[in-house]
C-alpha cells in the first residue's frame, strides 16, 4: 500500500501546504472533503486562533487532516500540547530540527513528517526517527533554502540514500507534476500555490489573479544572503528588494493587507514557480479530481510504453 495513505488515511496522496493565515479550516476542510489532506497552519503565531481552527475541522469534515508545526517560529509551547491532546493523527514539522518534537508527538500516537530542502537535512531527520519527509524543491513559494535544489534533483538524491516515504513539494500543480514526482520515488505531492488560488482559499481576488497572471518567471528568490530566504511574486516592491539584495525589517508587516486586503504592494505575496502553470480559479474538488485523472492517464501511457518496450 502507498505508505503516505496508510499513515494519513486520506483518499488521495495530495496535500495542501500549510500557508500562514491561509491554511485554516475553510480551505483545509475543502481539500479533505475532496479526498486530499488539508493541513492547518500554526506559522502565523496566533495560537488561540489556530487551536480554534483545529477544533472547527471536526464540524466541517469527517476526513482526516493534519497540522503543521514550524519549529523556528513556535513561540508558545501550548500549541504542541494542544495538538498532542487534540486527536490529530498527522503532523508536519518544518523550519528547524524536529528532534525534540518527535518524542512527544509520537507518544501521542501522531505520525510525523518533516520538510527538508537538502539531502543532509533529510538524513538527520531519518536518524532522528521521523516517519516521512516533505521534500521541498526550490521551485516552491514561501520560505526557501538559499542554496537552491530543484524538486527533480532532490527527490532522486534523497531516494538514493533512504527508502523513507516522501511527499514531493515545489513546482507541482497538476497530474503531470504528480506523475513525475512518483516516477522519482515520491508517494504523495504537496501543492501550495495551486490551492492558494482555489475557490475556497480565503485570500483576496487580487492575490489569486496575480498568481493566474504570473509566468513561470513571475517570482523572485529574495534575501539569499540573510534569513529568511523566500520566493515571492514579482511586484514593484519585490523588484526593489531583489535589486537591493536584502529584505527590510518591515517586509512582512503588511502581509495581511496582501492576503486579505488585496494590496499587492503592501508586503510580499508568497508563491511558487507553478504560478506559471495556473490560469484559472478552480474549486479544491476540481483541482484534486483533475490531478488524479491526469495522473492515471499519464501512468497508463507509461505502462503501455513499458509493455511495448518502445518509446
Amino acid at each position: 500500500m502507498n505508505r503516505f495513505l496508510e499513515h494519513t488515511g486520506a483518499k488521495y496522496p495530495i496535500v495542501q501546504a500549510p500557508m500562514g493565515w491561509i491554511a485554516r479550516s475553510q480551505l483545509a476542510s475543502a481539500v479533505c472533503n475532496a479526498g486530499g489532506l488539508g493541513i492547518i497552519e500554526t506559522s502565523s503565531g496566533e495560537t488561540e486562533n489556530c487551536m480554534a481552527e483545529i477544533a472547527k475541522m471536526s464540524d466541517l469534515t469527517d476526513a482526516p487532516f493534519g497540522v503543521n508545526l514550524p519549529i523556528m517560529f513556535l513561540k508558545d509551547p501550548a500549541i504542541l500540547d494542544h495538538i498532542c491532546g487534540s486527536g490529530v493523527k498527522f503532523v508536519t514539522t518544518s523550519a528547524g530540527s524536529p528532534a525534540k518534537f518527535i518524542g512527544p508527538l509520537k507518544e501521542a500516537g501522531i505520525t510525523v513528517y518533516h520538510a527538508v530542502p537538502t539531502v543532509d537535512a533529510a538524513m538527520k531527520c531519518v536518524e532522528a526517527g521521523i516517519d516521512g519527509l516533505v521534500v521541498e524543491g526550490a521551485e516552491g513559494g514561501g520560505f526557501k533554502n538559499p542554496e537552491e535544489v530543484s524538486t527533480l534533483v532532490l527527490l532522486q538524491a534523497i531516494r538514493r540514500q533512504s527508502d523513507i516515504p516522501m511527499v514531493a513539494a515545489g513546482g507541482i500543480a497538476d497530474g503531470k507534476g504528480m506523475a513525475a514526482a512518483f516516477a522519482l520515488g515520491a508517494e504523495a505531492v504537496q501543492m501550495g500555490t495551486r490551492f492558494v488560488s482555489s475557490a475556497e482559499s480565503p485570500v483576496h481576488h487580487n492575490y489569486k489573479q496575480a498568481i493566474l497572471d504570473a509566468k513561470e518567471t513571475g517570482t523572485y528568490v529574495l534575501n539569499k544572503k540573510a534569513t529568511p530566504c523566500i520566493r515571492a511574486l514579482k511586484t514593484e516592491r519585490t523588484a526593489k528588494i531583489y535589486e537591493d539584495g536584502l529584505m527590510p525589517p518591515d517586509t512582512f508587516k503588511g502581509i495581511l493587507d496582501v492576503y486579505f486586503g488585496g494590496d499587492m504592494e503592501a508586503a510580499v505575496g508568497l508563491a511558487g514557480q507553478s504560478s506559471g502553470l495556473i490560469d484559472e480559479v478552480k474549486t479544491a474538488k476540481q483541482i484534486i479530481d483533475e490531478t488524479v485523472e491526469e495522473f492515471f492517464t499519464i501512468t497508463e501511457r507509461m505502462s503501455a510504453l513499458n509493455a511495448s518496450k518502445s518509446f
